[in-house]
């Protein structure tokens, strides 16, 4: 299948590991431009590393999804060497793990920040540009956690399903300039992050790494943790002008975690 990325313009956030960075290049697979951000220099050697492996066109962009004034630099950088924005993915890291009463209102705005209002912030910023294309596109990244909470993740569980209200919306108020807006909720993923969670919950329960990871894993029909490329295949197709008429979707890609029927 033609996904018809080729030249198009692509945005992803916090890509320099896991998630994102498995969306970005599976997008330079495709033969997209690639802009892509983190706040590490690690960003720097995956830009690298995509490039040597697609030869595509990609910019790094160190930056902090949490400060305005970064996201701003990040978007007008895009469109700068790009010469537009064709699709934006809004990513970032997760908050600390805890529950309720063991976390300070801080630990709380730092989330919001993190979670919701980098979005809020991304999407305000990129919605010129992406008004100026013929295929726009709009990812959030949120979680199953939006689905069915998932234990000491309180953070994560709580502000999580405010990006999900904010990506329902705006599917509806942003239909009228053809942009669509989807959201991926993605279950257990083997990715840096998971690793530092089976971590708490080894601390915790003091339990081997294999039993923990046997724990996530069992309630899982297919079994296992799905990889992040499982995801990026996902990602790219809902992005792409072949899922065009895709809009207000939060789709889960959990291994069938989720046993609700809506």
């Amino acid at each position: 299948m033609d996904l018809q990325l080729q030249g198009k313009v692509v945005l992803v956030l916090a890509a320099s590991k896991g998630l994102g960075r498995a969306t970005a290049l599976q997008f330079a697979r495709e033969g997209a431009n690639v802009a892509i951000c983190a706040r590490s220099e690690l960003i720097e050697t995956t830009a690298t590393q995509i490039v040597a492996e697609t030869g595509a066109e990609v910019i790094s962009l160190r930056a902090d999804v949490t400060d305005c004034n970064d996201i701003d630099r990040v978007v007008q950088s895009t469109v700068d060497r790009f010469g537009g924005l064709d699709i934006l993915v809004t990513n970032s890291g997760g908050p600390p793990s805890g529950q309720f009463e063991e976390l300070p209102m801080a630990a709380w705005e730092s989330a919001v920040n993190l979670l919701l209002m980098s979005t809020v912030r991304s999407i305000q910023a990129a919605l010129p540009y992406l008004r100026q294309s013929t295929a726009p596109a709009i990812l959030t990244i949120t979680s199953s956690s939006t689905k069915q909470p998932i234990q000491n993740l309180i953070l994560s569980n709580s502000i999580r399903l405010a990006v999900v209200g904010l990506t329902k919306t705006l599917s509806q108020e942003l239909a009228s300039d053809r942009i669509r807006v989807n959201s991926i909720l993605p279950g257990w993923t083997y990715t840096q992050r998971v690793e530092e969670l089976i971590q708490s919950r080894m601390a915790k329960s003091g339990r081997s790494l294999d039993a923990e990871l046997a724990a996530a894993s069992a309630a899982i029909p297919l079994g296992r943790m799905g990889t992040p490329d499982e995801f990026a295949n996902v990602a790219v197709f809902l992005c792409s002008p072949a899922a065009a008429y895709v809009n207000g979707v939060m789709l889960q890609v959990d291994g069938g975690l989720h046993q609700g029927t809506l």
